[in-house]
């Protein structure tokens, strides 16, 4: 983009300098002219890929047209991570941030909403056909507790993200997963992470899908958590 920018710039300056003003402009003056333009385009092409040096890959995938799931499989990729109303009431949200944190993945975007009847439908449409599917949409958007909808980043966050969570049946989830540690009932399992990269897609987009609502930042503790040596 930087790159892109400058260099248009720096042609329009270019053609400028090669066109005399009729009249005036002298043969040591038209030299002169191209001279400085050549020189110029030379320390700001320079000056322009030492900038993208100091870019990693993601922060140079940021300053880029990123989609709002990130990109796969790199440190920029994401999950939309939702605490339903019974980790809310049961007063989770702390500590569910916390692990995710702790893990060393980002917090790029979060909000506390009552979803409409709309969004809910829409977010568990691939459940639609179950006979509990209108007990579960009335019971995320009745507004006896919010939703605190959050958006998270970072290497295999998605697959990592389900492994914190645990199975869908906490009989079924690991100790130590946060299913596994705090939930007894499958209708009441207090949180929901996104399964695959492509409805991570589609449910970042219908929770943050406007402008602003997920911040692209650079954490200082990148290089201590993702890295190969």
């Amino acid at each position: 983009m930087f790159a892109r920018a400058t260099s248009f710039a720096l042609r329009g300056l270019r053609s400028s300098l090669k066109t005399p003003v009729r009249g005036l402009a002298t043969r040591s003056s038209i030299q002169a002219s191209h001279k400085f333009s050549t020189a110029f385009l030379g320390a700001a092409a320079v000056g322009t890929c030492a900038y993208l040096y100091t870019l990693s890959p993601n922060q140079l995938i940021q300053n880029e047209a990123a989609p709002l799931s990130g990109i796969k499989g790199t440190n920029s990729e994401r999950t939309f991570i939702a605490v339903k109303p019974d980790g809310v009431q049961r007063g989770l949200v702390g500590e569910i941030i916390s692990r995710f944190e702790k893990r060393g993945y980002k917090l790029v975007a979060m909000k506390v909403i009552v979803p409409s009847k709309a969004l809910a439908k829409e977010h568990y449409a691939d459940l639609s056909t179950k006979p509990f599917f209108g007990g579960l949409v009335e019971y995320m958007t009745n507004g006896q507790a919010p939703v605190v909808a959050m958006v998270w980043e970072g290497l295999d966050v998605i697959k990592q993200g389900r492994a914190m969570i645990g199975a869908t049946n906490p009989l079924d989830a690991n100790a130590g997963s946060i299913r596994g540690d705090h939930c007894i009932s499958v209708g009441r399992n207090i949180i929901h992470g996104s399964d695959s990269y492509e409805s991570a897609t589609k449910e970042i987009s219908l929770w943050f899908g406007k402008p602003g609502e997920i911040v692209n930042w650079t954490s200082a503790l990148g290089g201590w958590i993702f890295a190969n040596n």
